[in-house]
């Protein structure tokens, strides 16, 4: 069954004030932080009372979620839109892997110039739990594993390397045992599964890129300072540096 106009005009008239919803929702966000995020002074920003916003949005954690979706996707879209200039190439394990570190290098640059543009859905998405709300995986899974998803390709194309490989065949066992404890509940997900990585690749892709994360949250929130660094673009760059040879670092 199709559509009437009524119904199509209807659509885009809800989809409409569900957008101005959201960009609304993102300015109190900016202002007063997640934790204040209120319904009722959304409504009141918006003109309308409090009871007509519950027709689009069913609580502030309904609330919170949508905009923690919104932030996901929109540095997803961001990190595509950098892996798309990557040349592909030919297909040799040296050329795998140097392709490997071009896109890690386009994620890491990705990610830092979503963040400085938009610091509050940053900390949204990547910063201190909002006290008393619960993440509806079924909801924020999807756009919260877009990213996740390159990253996982990236190891992959990093082991491809002769150097990668036999560094993942070797290494201490101890630390393979403990990659394989702490890390059995992501190592049975179905997208880190489907990658096939070996559990220290997977445990030092994880700490490459905690350590990313962890850069871009210290320079947006000054936790070393309003002045430091002097040059951020460096600083992340340099980061990136350190995070890709902790991936390759022999166990």
């Amino acid at each position: 069954m199709t559509d009437t106009p009524a119904q199509g005009i209807r659509a885009r008239n809800r989809a409409a004030l569900e957008e101005e919803i959201l960009a609304v929702a993102t300015r109190h966000l900016a202002r007063s932080g997640a934790a204040a995020l209120s319904l009722r002074a959304v409504a009141r920003d918006l003109g309308l009372a409090p009871s007509a916003l519950y027709r689009y949005v069913a609580s502030r954690d309904d609330l919170l979620t949508l905009l923690i979706v919104r932030a996901y996707n929109e540095l997803g879209d961001a990190v595509d839109a950098a892996l798309a200039a990557v040349d592909d190439g030919v297909d040799t394990p040296a050329a795998t892997a140097a392709r490997a570190e071009a896109r890690f290098r386009a994620i890491t640059s990705a990610l830092w110039q979503w963040a400085r543009a938009h610091p509050h859905q940053y900390a949204l998405i990547y910063g201190s739990p909002v006290p008393e709300y619960h993440a509806p995986a079924e909801r924020t899974t999807p756009a919260g594993t877009r990213v996740q998803a390159h990253l996982l390709t990236v190891l992959r194309g990093l082991a491809c390397s002769d150097a990668g490989a036999q560094t993942d065949e070797a290494g201490p066992a101890a630390t393979a045992a403990v990659a394989t404890r702490a890390l059995a509940s992501l190592l049975d997900d179905p997208l880190v599964r489907s990658a096939g990585l070996p559990p220290t690749l997977l445990l030092r892709g994880l700490g490459a890129w905690n350590l990313v994360l962890g850069t871009v949250g210290c320079i947006l929130f000054e936790q070393l300072g309003p002045d430091v660094p002097d040059d951020p673009d460096a600083y992340v760059t340099a980061t990136t540096d350190l995070a890709l040879e902790l991936v390759r670092a022999p166990r």
